[in-house]
């Protein structure tokens, strides 16, 4: 009844406005004439339709309509969002700007290939640029961008560690003068142009002068952990050479040449004996002992350079070459049978036969596993013989091949993961996986096998680091 009220009160109110607006627009015919009438005619409609929208009630249609969910909304929002704004309109100096650049008059699709906008950061520009090119392109740049050491901080690492040398082995000679310490030199992979990411670490390689006569090697095969990367140096004569004829002597532990022994006197030497600051400030950098080490090892700070160089005391007889690192454990004696010389020696001389890219394939696993959390473990020993393994069966190593080849070494490794033993190259009885734990080598597998499928991961992951 009320809305039967309201409606009749609202038709009574139109009729009086109508008869007023046509009260006025007959007058102003009058008046104003005819064009004048019209226009206010339109005038005083528009004002009439206003004033019925601000007293009149909301429709039926519209009291049912439910308000928008918060979903819908954003999806709204983001429809308005998406259109895109109207290209601003070049001036003069843009237009021969862009005649300048060809590259500025490019769609943006062309210049970004992905959905989202390009960032001004470079790494994300780099990552973004990767994903345009073939592996084989990808293991190229990676070599190239973050693999390969500057020429000036590889000469520099040399230089640092070849005065640290010198200085060492005045010291020795003037501490030690009875025991017979042959020339020092440097080794490892700075030395051969194998070292990856950063010139960081060399070996200082001590030789142990040992008389002929007095001392023999027992195999491995025949030691107390029957391996035979590790021997044992025996004194031998000594009903007719007592004790004290060889300067050695005084490391004898139940007739054998210890190494452990002769690691801890030098040990002792190094960290209280030599006066690494003075010797630091002549050469103008820092250089710290480190205390608590099996290996011995010196950190060197030149300015900006980091530099870790480990002491070796190495013996040569019966064509090997043994350096003074035992396994861990209780076994004190035992000397480990190092094929570095050889494994280098090998690789150059395959690269040299064919031109190949072995070396290059080697420095890229080294620099990818280098601070991976899990393949850390392997080093560049076992990676260099995986490659000379495959290089038996494998004959193209040229550099166009270096993709191929690159997932076969992969391939192997997760191979030879899976069994637990990887065959030394120049003796298929040592195992060189032999002191990796097994916790190791199944974490090493996993991610290994992971990326068989999709190799440029393992670049993808380092080179967001």
């Amino acid at each position: 009844m009320a809305d039967l009220v309201h409606k009749r009160g609202k038709r009574r109110d139109d009729n009086g406005l109508g008869g007023a607006v046509d009260f006025l627009l007959a007058n102003a015919r009058l008046v104003l004439g005819v064009g004048g009438a019209a226009v206010l005619a339109i005038a005083t409609l528009v004002v009439k339709r206003l004033i019925d929208r601000a007293t009149s009630l909301p429709d039926e249609d519209e009291a049912k309509a439910e308000p928008k969910s918060i979903k819908e909304s954003w999806q709204d929002l983001s429809l308005i969002k998406a259109v895109p704004k109207p290209p601003k309109k070049q001036s003069r100096a843009d237009l021969s700007e862009s005649l300048l650049s060809p590259s500025a008059t490019l769609p943006a699709q062309a210049v970004e290939p992905c959905g989202h906008p390009t960032s001004p950061e470079i790494p994300q520009v780099e990552s973004r640029t990767l994903l345009c090119l073939t592996f084989q392109e990808k293991l190229l740049s990676y070599y190239r961008n973050h693999v390969t050491i500057p020429e000036t901080d590889v000469a520099l690492g040399k230089q640092l560690a070849k005065d640290i040398c010198i200085e060492l082995q005045s010291f020795l000679q003037n501490k030690c003068p009875e025991l017979p310490f042959g020339s020092m030199f440097l080794s490892g992979s700075l030395c051969d142009d194998l070292q990856v990411v950063a010139a960081d670490h060399v070996c200082v390689m001590l030789p142990v002068v040992l008389e002929n006569t007095l001392w023999s090697l027992i195999p491995g095969e025949d030691t107390i952990v029957k391996d035979p990367q590790f021997w044992m140096i025996r004194r031998t004569d000594m009903e007719y050479f007592p004790r004290g004829s060889s300067p050695w002597d005084k490391f004898i532990v139940g007739g054998y040449l210890s190494s452990n022994v002769i690691n801890e006197a030098l040990h002792k030497m190094l960290v209280a004996s030599v006066n690494w600051p003075a010797i630091g400030s002549m050469l103008e950098c820092l250089i710290r002992p480190v205390m608590a080490s099996e290996e011995l090892k010196l950190e060197v700070t030149h300015y900006e350079t980091q530099l870790n160089i480990t002491l070796c005391p190495v013996t040569e007889a019966g064509g090997k070459v043994l350096l003074a690192k035992p396994p861990k454990g209780l076994v004190e004696n035992l000397w480990r049978q190092s094929f570095y010389r050889s494994e280098v020696c090998k690789l150059k001389d395959l690269d040299a036969a064919d031109s190949g890219a072995r070396r290059c394939c080697l420095k890229i696993l080294k620099g990818i596993c280098k601070n991976h959390p899990f393949l850390s473990k392997l080093t560049g020993s076992h990676l260099t013989h995986v490659l000379l393994h495959l290089s038996e069966t494998e004959s193209d190593w040229a550099e166009e091949a270096l993709a191929a080849r690159f997932q076969h070494v992969l391939e192997a490794l997760v191979g030879y993961l899976e069994t637990g033993f990887l065959p030394c190259y120049f003796n298929s009885q040592i195992n060189l996986f032999c002191e990796l734990l097994e916790e190791e080598i199944d974490e090493m597998g996993y991610a290994l096998y992971s990326a068989v499928s999709q190799p440029d991961f393992l670049l993808q992951e380092h080179v967001d680091k």
